[in-house]
């Protein structure tokens, strides 16, 4: 039988989730909505996608929202912990922030550093190994590395 690991924040919506919407999705997640909180779940929750810290304080420069990169990262990291998004490492100096949170692993393009979603279902994992004494198992997240063939 397949590992199916359910999360206290699954219950949180995925994207997109409308702008009037967002302090009460950040209040639910138990994070208070800041101006700065709520322009950058605006940016991360108005669709599904994968986005770095850059393309976040990217987005936010074109939008000309005015927010620290240290409040960006912090933000994020704040988002992550509360499940309101998943951290996604596809190298140790890569990290995307993944606004679906649903259960399900990514192909990762190395050539372009796209991200593509598919589905747990696609790839069963039918038994894990005893975690240490005193621990359970959180999640269990696949990325597949990808390049263009040659």
């Amino acid at each position: 039988m397949p590992v199916i690991l359910a999360r206290m924040t699954d219950k949180l919506p995925n994207p997109p989730v409308a702008r009037e919407d967002i302090p009460a999705v950040l209040q639910a997640a138990g994070i208070s909505p800041t101006p700065q909180r709520v322009e950058i779940a605006a940016v991360l929750l108005e669709r599904t996608q994968h986005l770095s810290a850059d393309q976040v304080i990217a987005c936010l420069s074109r939008a000309d929202t005015a927010v620290s990169k240290a409040t960006v990262y912090n933000t994020l990291g704040l988002f992550a912990e509360r499940g309101l998004l998943r951290e996604v490492m596809v190298d140790a100096t890569r990290v995307f922030y993944d606004s679906n949170t649903s259960a399900h692993h990514h192909f990762y393009d190395v050539d372009d550093g796209v991200l593509t979603d598919f589905p747990s279902e696609d790839m069963p994992i039918s038994r894990l190994p005893a975690p240490p004494p005193g621990t359970v198992a959180d999640s269990v997240d696949v990325v597949i590395r990808v390049r263009k063939q040659r």
